[in-house]
Order: structure tokens, then sequence, then C-alpha cells
């Protein structure tokens, strides 16, 4: 699989799977019905408690990305839940904050700050 984690990065390791694998759905690497490692073989790739994995996928799974047959696998879910869109702004603040600041601390504009995030979205086919 092509997931990555850097331990001395200071974000969580869960956080860090999570995070790349709804960014591998989004860019379309995995697609609706993709099937993904089992916890223990990811965890084993990557080294890491399997514990770690498996908060990952429960995170995934509580938000409707990815969904669980028992024995049967892990895939990725066939549509995104229907959140309020209050909650996807709530969920995407932070994100938006965080880039604010880094941008600011880098002197950077808001001209130029926007036109990534516009520039980051027509990667992913959704700037139209």
């Amino acid at each position: 699989m092509f997931i990555r984690v850097v331990p001395a990065s200071g974000v969580p390791l869960y956080l860090q799977i999570e995070s790349q694998l709804k960014h591998a759905i989004a860019a379309g690497a995995l697609k609706v019905g993709n099937a993904l490692l089992p916890v223990r073989k990811l965890a084993a790739e990557l080294r890491i408690n399997p514990n770690t994995v498996a908060r990952a996928y429960q995170n995934l799974e509580r938000d409707g990305i990815i969904r669980t047959i028992p024995g049967g696998g892990t895939f990725v879910a066939e549509n995104t839940p229907g959140l309020l869109k209050s909650e996807k702004l709530r969920r995407l603040r932070p994100f938006a904050m965080q880039l604010a600041v880094e941008g600011t601390q880098l002197r950077l504009n808001q001209e130029d700050i926007v036109k990534l995030v516009k520039e980051a979205l027509e990667e992913l086919g959704e700037g139209k």
C-alpha cells in the first residue's frame, strides 16, 4: 500500500493514516469498493501497533468513508455521509486556520493563499 507514517512528525500515527487514506480516495487512487489492507497486515508493513491502524479504520468507518464486513474485509464506502453543510464547515475550519497561520508566517498574502487552495481543488477536479 502507499501509506507512509513519520513517527517524528508530531502528528499522531492514526491521523496520518486517516489523512492519507482520505487523500487517496479524494484523488481517485482508491475507488468505491476497493479493498483496504487488513489491520494487522498494514500495521506490519508500517511497523506500528495494530491498535493504531484499527483506530484509524474505526474513525474512517464512523465517518462513513470506509465500511467493514465482518470476516469479509474493509472497503471504500459507496458514498460519503450526507453531513450538514455546517458540520462539513466545522470539520474544515481547523485546517483553514492552520493554512492561514502557516501562510501568514511565511509572509504570503491572502491572494497567494487562496490561489494555492484553488490550485489544489483543480488538481482534484473540484475547482470547476
